[in-house]
């Protein structure tokens, strides 16, 4: 089969595709041949291995898992003998997790892994958009506790964690405020945005706002100013805060009365379920800025380089995704 290998930390151009052997599922395994994937920020961090940290966890001089990629959109070709949660020709989406590997036309999991059925409506490429923005947009959300009337604002609105930021804070009842560029107005309006900022315009910790939750998905909006828009006994949501600003956060909630939340995000299957029920419900919506074939993933990682996608960049890997 076709699957990504990275041999080395670097530039877009370490990961090379190449032919390597199909894998064989276990007793309590699942072979998922794979229709589509993403490349999220979260994939070209590990790429770099930045922060450094990722080499002490991953693999220092290279990555212990060669094939990467965690979203995983497809079909179910082979079950295990044990394996009683799925069957042959389930389609699926959700993530390998820490195994890696879904950068590659097939990927074996475990039969417990972070996996759902998959809308019959929604597309492989629209089913790949949710797992990397979704999960842990609903932890920190979940985590903030957002109650109907609240006022939100996501820092970031128009990225994987923005997009789905938005949508599932309205989804809470919430009031949003969405902060980007002038260029994403549209689009952060048309998933449920009640106020837009530029960001290249306006701070919106000068704006005399106070809001009750800010989620800052990019982690570029300077925490002393913001804690300043955020209301007593508010929130702020740091998605990706490095390990520093972690440790600076829990130290200012202990004499704060605003709270500070950062961490690690858990997957689970249930939010996939739950995300599931959204999306046929047409409360959760796919935001996919471009589609790669997985011979251009360097590209794509390029491109994710930018910082500037609107909310995800999805790899096709056969012609079935790139039509259904």
């Amino acid at each position: 089969m076709k699957a990504i290998v990275s041999t080395k930390y670097g530039a877009p151009e370490v990961l090379q595709m190449k032919e390597v052997e199909k894998p064989v599922p276990g007793e309590d395994e699942i072979l998922i041949k794979i229709h589509a994937t993403t490349v999220s920020s979260g994939d070209a961090r590990m790429r770099r291995a930045d922060p450094f940290v990722i080499r002490l966890i991953f693999g220092f001089s290279k990555p212990k898992k060669s094939t990467p990629g965690v979203v995983v959109a497809g079909e179910i070709e082979a079950v295990g003998s044990s394996v009683t949660r799925f069957k042959a020709g389930d389609q699926v989406f959700g993530s390998s997790g820490m195994a890696f590997g879904a950068h590659a036309e097939y990927v074996t999991v475990p039969e417990d892994a972070v996996l759902a059925l998959k809308p019959g409506k929604i597309s492989y490429e629209e089913a790949a958009a949710i797992p990397f923005g979704g999960t842990a947009a609903m932890h920190f959300l979940r985590s903030a506790n957002i109650l109907p009337g609240q006022k939100v604002l996501v820092y970031g609105a128009s990225g994987a964690l923005g997009t789905m930021g938005i949508q599932l804070a309205k989804y809470f009842g919430a009031e949003v405020t969405a902060v980007c560029s002038s260029a994403n107005f549209d689009l952060v309006k048309s998933l449920g945005a009640d106020k837009v900022i530029d960001y290249t315009k306006e701070d919106f910790t000068r704006n005399r706002e106070h809001y009750d939750v800010v989620f800052d998905t990019l982690g570029k909006s300077p925490l002393g100013k913001t804690l300043k828009s955020v209301k007593k006994d508010g929130q702020v949501l740091l998605a990706s805060a490095g390990l520093g600003t972690m440790i600076g956060g829990a130290f200012r909630s202990t004499f704060s009365n605003k709270k500070i939340l950062s961490g690690v995000i858990k997957e689970t299957s249930e939010d996939m379920n739950y995300f599931k029920e959204l999306m046929e419900e047409g409360k959760l919506k796919a935001v996919i800025d471009r589609i790669y074939t997985l011979k251009q993933i360097s590209e794509a990682h390029a491109y994710v380089d930018k910082g500037h996608k609107k909310g995800n960049v999805i790899i096709a890997i056969n012609h079935h995704a790139l039509e259904s």
